[in-house]
């Protein structure tokens, strides 16, 4: 008996489908040479990167295909929006058997 819903996973792969569409309709090859390059090595980046570009082009906020220029300038302003500061924090505890306190 086949179920109505789609499985999860059937959907996932439909939206995958859904999202490579619009993004081969709105990035030239070089762009999405570049873009695939970046999944490779920072994942995250490059959904955060094609999250931008879909809600983009959905607001009919891109004129033509977006050249490889044009995808670094994005890939910049995302990293600005998401650059995480690095702090580094010292914690200094003292240590049970210093020389400080004689035990006899």
């Amino acid at each position: 008996e086949p179920s109505s819903d789609p499985s999860p996973q059937e959907a996932k792969q439909r939206e995958a489908e859904i999202r490579n569409t619009i993004l081969a309709q709105v990035l030239d090859q070089a762009a999405r040479a570049r873009l695939s390059n970046l999944a490779l090595v920072k994942p995250d980046k490059a959904k955060a990167v094609e999250n931008y570009l879909i809600q983009m082009a959905r607001f009919g906020q891109l004129a033509g295909k977006v050249s490889e220029q044009g995808l670094i300038e994005i890939l910049e302003k995302v990293s600005q929006q998401t650059e995480k500061k690095t702090t580094v924090k010292f914690n200094r505890r003292k240590v049970l058997d210093s020389d400080e306190e004689d035990d006899y």
